[in-house]
């Protein structure tokens, strides 16, 4: 069975997202935005980044603006993508997020692979992109944040694994797991 490279892609893009929106869901208010990082990382906070990365990547990089204004100024505040405001709600954040992957989605069905873009922000000998190389950066953006949901999901209240119905965790003793890699980190360093 042959192949659709471009359905590949789009299909990983799309497992992705759905792994990440899964480490917001039945979260309180304040766990999902709360810095949970030295440097402010929080779960509703990457999900405006991945929005506002999906809308230009896949609007403003291939000559398609998203239509809309998004609720952030990096030049102006270059944090200003990665947390949410008191007056932004869940539902703000996230319907902002639907709406740009499915902007983006619209991009990645109407134009070819080879389908020619500029990243104005990249360097000079890499800002020529094509519609695929979009793809494979947005695929690796959105599962590098994913990860990072993993973990910080992890953290809060335990919740770990790839999505609803798989975790991809065997089942086991966690706590005797994580004794012995401590016991291990120990020894490795003199402190057993």
């Amino acid at each position: 069975m042959a192949s659709d490279p471009k359905a590949d892609l789009h299909r990983y893009l799309k497992v992705a997202r759905e792994a990440f929106l899964w480490k917001l869901e039945g979260l309180s208010e304040y766990d999902v935005r709360r810095p949970l990082t030295p440097t402010g990382t929080n779960l509703l906070g990457l999900a405006k980044h991945l929005a506002g990365v999906e809308a230009g990547y896949f609007g403003d990089c291939l000559g398609r603006p998203f239509p809309e204004k998004l609720p952030f100024d990096v030049d102006a505040d270059p944090n200003s993508d990665m947390f949410a405001t008191a007056d932004e709600s869940r539902e703000d954040v996230l319907g902002l997020f639907a709406r740009a992957t499915a902007f983006a989605d619209t991009s990645i069905e109407e134009l070819p692979l080879d389908a020619p873009g500029v990243v104005p922000w990249w360097p000079e000998e890499r800002k020529y992109v094509t519609l695929h190389l979009l793809l494979v950066h947005e695929i690796a953006e959105v599962n590098r944040h994913a990860g990072h949901a993993d973990v910080l999901r992890e953290g809060l209240d335990g919740v770990a694994g790839l999505r609803a119905g798989n975790s991809n965790l065997p089942q086991q003793d966690w706590q005797a797991h994580w004794d012995r890699v401590e016991l291990e980190a120990r020894k490795a360093s003199g402190r057993a």
